[in-house]
C-alpha cells in the first residue's frame, strides 16, 4: 500500500528516508535504517575521504540494503567522496549545496542517484534543471538550517512546481504514520526524518545529549537562530547557543577560526582549502567571511555534544517535533510503528469513503 516512486527509485520497502545528519548517521544508524525497510544516507560532510571509505565498507558488512552517501560540494575533500561513491556501487547522494553540472553528470553517468535537499520551490525547479532525481523539500520545522516556510505550505508549493518529473520527499516536521499518510496526500512520494533517526536506540549520540532532546518538552523552545553563522538554523536553545546569541561580530570570528583549524586538523584539508571553501560559500551564498568560515566549520561545534557527549558546549540542532518524542525506539520498531499507523488509517479512510457511498 506504500509503494511510491521513491521505493522504486531507492529500491527501499517503504518510503521513508533516514537524513544524513553530521555526526550523526553512521553506519549503525544507516543500516538500521535500511535493515527495517526505509533508506539511510550516511554523513559524508564531517569525516576524512578514508574514514568514508572505512564506514561505506562497514555499512555494506551490516546491510544487503542500498544506501546513500550525504556530502556538500564545498567540502575539500568533495571530489574524493564522489569518487568514493562510484567505486562502491552507493545507489545515492544528497546534498545541500549543489555540485556544478559535470560533477551531478559524473554521478548520474555511474547510475547513482541525485536527491538534493530545497528550502524553496525555486530551488526545486533549479536541482531537477541540473539533473536532480528527486527532491528532499525541508520546511521550516526541521532541523538545521530551515527556511520560513511550514512544511504543510511547502510540499504542494514543491509538488506544483516540478510536476510528475521527480519524486518529492517531504522533510520537517515528521515523526509517524499520520506524518506519511498526510505527506502522501500533498502529493510526496515519501517522508524524510532526521531528529527522530537521532533519537533512536542505533544513534550514537551520547545519552546525556539525547537526555537534552528528551528533556525538551515545548517544540517552542526548539527555536530558529542566525547566530551561529548568519544563516537560520534551527536548534535546541542551550548554553553555547545562548553565549553565542550575545556575541559580537569579533568574538563570532574567533569562534569561528578556531572551529575552522580545528575542522582542518579533523578532516586532514590544508589551512588554503580551508579559505577557498569559505570564500566560495561567501561569493555563492552572500556570507560575510566568518559566517562562511563558520558555516564551512560548523560540524566542529556540533562536534561537543554530538560526540563528545557535552550539550552544554556544543549546539544542539533540532527539528520541533523532538519537543513532542519522549522515547527511544529501535529503528526497526519506529518504521514499523509508522508503516501500521499509516496503513490503518489509509484503510480507515478508505471504509469511511465506501460508507459514505453507500449513503449517497
Amino acid at each position: 500500500m506504500l509503494e511510491t516512486r521513491l521505493t522504486e527509485l531507492l529500491g527501499c520497502r517503504y518510503p521513508i528516508v533516514q537524513t544524513a545528519m553530521g555526526w550523526v548517521a553512521d553506519p549503525k544508524l544507516v543500516a538500521g535504517s535500511c535493515n527495517a525497510g526505509g533508506f539511510g544516507f550516511l554523513a559524508g560532510a564531517t569525516i576524512p575521504a578514508q574514514e568514508m571509505e572505512r564506514d561505506i565498507l562497514r555499512v555494506k558488512e551490516l546491510t544487503d540494503r542500498p544506501f546513500g552517501v550525504n556530502f556538500h560540494m564545498y567540502q575539500p575533500n568533495a571530489a574524493d567522496i564522489v569518487e568514493l561513491v562510484i567505486r562502491h556501487g552507493v545507489r545515492a547522494v544528497s546534498y545541500s549545496r549543489s555540485p556544478g553540472p559535470e560533477m551531478i553528470g559524473r554521478l548520474k553517468a555511474a547510475g547513482v542517484i541525485c536527491m538534493p535537499t530545497v528550502g524553496l520551490p525555486k530551488h526545486a525547479i533549479k536541482a531537477v534543471e541540473l539533473g536532480a532525481d528527486a527532491v528532499t523539500v525541508q520546511g521550516g520545522e526541521g532541523g538545521g538550517h530551515t527556511g520560513a516556510v511550514p512544511t504543510t505550505l511547502l510540499i504542494p508549493q514543491v509538488v506544483d512546481a516540478v510536476g510528475d518529473k521527480v519524486p518529492v520527499v517531504a522533510a520537517g516536521g515528521f515523526k509517524d504514520g499520520r506524518g506519511l499518510l498526510a505527506a502522501l496526500s500533498w502529493g510526496a512520494d515519501g517522508i524524510a526524518m532526521g531528529t527522530r533517526f537521532l533519537m533512536t536506540e542505533e544513534s550514537p549520540v551520547p545519552r546525556a545529549t539525547l537526555q537534552r532532546y528528551i528533556d525538551c518538552k515545548n517544540p517552542g523552545e526548539i527555536i530558529v537562530s542566525r547566530a551561529m553563522d548568519g544563516l537560520p538554523q534551527r536548534m535546541i536553545m542551550n548554553e553555547l547557543l545562548a553565549e553565542l546569541e550575545k556575541a559580537g561580530p569579533l568574538k563570532k570570528l574567533l569562534i569561528a577560526l578556531r572551529n575552522g583549524l580545528a575542522f582542518r586538523r579533523h578532516t586532514g584539508a590544508s589551512v588554503f582549502g580551508l579559505l577557498k571553501s569559505a570564500l566560495a560559500m561567501s561569493r555563492d551564498d552572500d556570507m560575510s567571511a566568518a559566517q562562511a568560515i563558520m558555516s564551512a566549520n560548523a560540524p566542529m561545534i556540533i562536534q561537543k555534544a554530538m560526540v563528545d557527549g557535552e550539550p552544554d558546549r556544543g549546539v544542539l540542532p533540532s527539528g520541533q517535533v523532538a519537543g513532542v518524542i519522549d522515547e527511544l525506539l529501535t529503528c526497526e520498531s519506529l518504521i514499523t510503528a509508522i508503516v501500521e499507523e499509516a496503513e490503518q488509517r489509509l484503510a480507515l479512510l478508505a471504509l469511511r469513503a465506501g460508507e459514505q457511498s453507500r449513503e449517497h
